[in-house]
This record gives C-alpha cells, structure tokens and sequence, in this order.
C-alpha cells in the first residue's frame, strides 16, 4: 500500500464479539432518542454496528489517540451528527457528556486494551516482536514514553512494575538488568530491550514463554495509566446510566477484568445493613448482572480472529436510579 493511500479501517481491525455486544445494548440503543457512549472508540467498528442497526441512536465516542479519531471520523461520516466524537481518556466520560450536550446515556460500551490500529503500527513501540522507538503512549501528544521511565526509575520501582501489572516472577532480574544496560547506553527502542531481557533470561525460561511479553505489557499499562483510569471510568460509566441503560465491557487480561468485575458486582448487592426485616428501596441494587461470569468469544471466531482469543466480556443494566 502506498503511504499516502488512505486506511481503511474495516480492513484493519476486525471488531471482538460485535454481534453480543449489539445484542447486549439493544435495549437501551433502541430508544428514540437514545445516546451510547463507546468508551474506546478504535477504528469505529462497534460504533458502525450500533449506528446501522438503530436509526435513531447517537454515539459518542472517546479516543486519547488521535490518529484512531480521524481513521474512525472518516468511517463513520455517513452518520452524520449520529457520531460524535471526543478527544478524550475513557475516565472523561463526564467531559465528554457535558461537550457533547448530554446528561444521562443509554449503554456504555468499553473494549479495552491495545488497538489494531497501535499494535500493527512498528512505530508507535507496542509490539516486542517489531523494532520500533519504545513510545508505547496511545495518546502521543502528552505523557511519559516507556524510553523515559525505563530511563528515569530505579530499580525498585522497575520490579514493581514488572511484578504488578506484568505478573512476572523473574521481575528482580530484568529490573537489575535494566538498570545495569541503561549505565552503558539508554534503552530507546523495542530491539534493546529485548536482547537484555533475553540475555537475563534462565535459558530454561526461554524455551517456554518470551520473557518479552509481560515486561512490555507492564510498561504499556504504567505508560499509559490503564487500570487507575479503568477504576475510575466504570463507576463513573455507572453513575450515568439511565433506567435501564446497559453497561458492557470487553477486557483482555485478569487485572482489566478483575476491576470491572468489582465495580460491577459493588453496585448489584444490596446496602442494607445485616439484620434489617425489609429491604428500603435506597439499598436495592443498583445493578442486575446480565453475564454469567464472564462470556468468551465462540470457538469459530477465537479461530478467525486470534485477537478475541482473551477477551472477556462482562456486562450490567441500571435497574434503580440514584438521587
């Protein structure tokens, strides 16, 4: 493809679960008037769906990368003023209701984790298996690249990072190798990283997993501030819904789910304390939960689309409204 040959995102990006996803906002989607806030925009491919299937709903929909906004903007063009989109971090969903001129929302949607868009991209430094400059940053026009922290933390930290949001057990390790290596020359792209990591790797460990992988997912999390950001979107998703607004969120690694799966099950238990005879209806829950656990994505798309082979969904209706 020629460089100036505009992308194509359909092509680019298959969208995970598409079908359940539309399934499970149906109800408050095809309200008139109805406003779905997809949290995650991408390349627009659910936000497509939702717009085709209900004639009279608005999207709003939220990206912090802004090369996704324009690839999606271009997509969903047709729709018109059915598509807003809004620069923005998925905890700003307040923000982005208030430029948008709403106040409650129909159904939230969330598909969290790295875009097709940032994967396949080499330069953005999100892939261990592509040399690129270690950016890693899905919004690039603000915050730390994984270069500078890798530069500027101490190895305490370093292991910190590795052990909690890369479950590593060799994070001790790679946290001294990292510091030894960056005395002798600053780690600035994928390549580096990954030859020290390998070369501080037990030639054991090698044969069995890339000792790669959670290192950069560590970093891609700090970089990017995913899972303090997550604990704050959810409630803060939840708090918008109206009346029977459906909440669906599509995760991709145990720490994502675990937080959605807390928000979600603090707002569908009753308050009242133990032992009272009736249950007042300011304690009724907040939440009835429509998934049975969390719903992986059918065996023949897992085969066609690899990247919904981790993917879990979880999803909740507002079914008492909060004064």
């Amino acid at each position: 493809m020629d460089e100036t040959t505009p992308r194509n995102p359909a092509e680019l990006h298959t969208s995970v679960m598409l079908d359940r996803c539309v399934e499970l906002l149906a109800p408050g989607a095809e309200r008139a008037g109805a406003v779905v806030i997809d949290a995650t925009l991408g390349m627009g491919g659910h936000t497509e769906a939702l717009l085709e299937r209900f004639p009279g709903l608005t999207v709003i929909g939220l990206d912090r990368d802004t090369e996704a906004l324009e690839l999606a903007g271009a997509r969903l063009a047709r729709f018109g003023d059915r598509f807003v989109p809004v620069h923005a971090v998925y905890d700003e969903i307040d923000r982005a209701l208030s430029e948008a001129g709403a106040s409650g929302i129909d159904g939230a949607l969330f598909d969290l984790g790295v875009s097709s868009l940032q994967l396949d991209d080499a330069d953005r430094g999100f892939a261990y298996a592509q040399d690129a400059p270690l950016d890693m940053r899905m919004d690039q026009t603000s915050g730390r690249t994984a270069a500078e922290i890798l530069a500027e933390e101490p190895e305490g930290r370093l292991r910190e990072l590795f052990e909690r949001y890369g479950d590593e057990p060799l994070a001790g390790r790679y946290a001294r190798a990292i510091i030894a290596a960056r005395k002798i020359a600053p780690l600035v792209r994928s390549s580096q990283l990954v030859d020290v990591l390998q070369e501080a790797t037990p030639a054991a460990v090698l044969g069995k997993r890339h000792p790669a992988k959670r290192v950069f997912q560590a970093l891609r999390i700090e970089v990017n501030g995913e899972l303090a950001t997550l604990e704050r979107a959810i409630p803060a998703a939840i708090d918008r819904l109206n009346l029977g607004g459906r909440l669906v969120v599509m995760s991709y690694q145990s720490l994502e789910d675990r937080i959605v799966k807390r928000a979600i099950q603090a707002r569908s238990r009753s308050t009242a304390p133990p032992g009272l005879p009736i249950e007042l209806p300011e304690h009724r829950p907040e939440l009835r939960i429509l998934t049975k656990g969390a719903e992986q994505a059918s065996e023949a798309e897992r085969a066609a689309n690899p990247r919904a082979i981790p993917a879990r969904l979880r999803a909740a209706e507002r079914v008492r409204e909060v004064s």
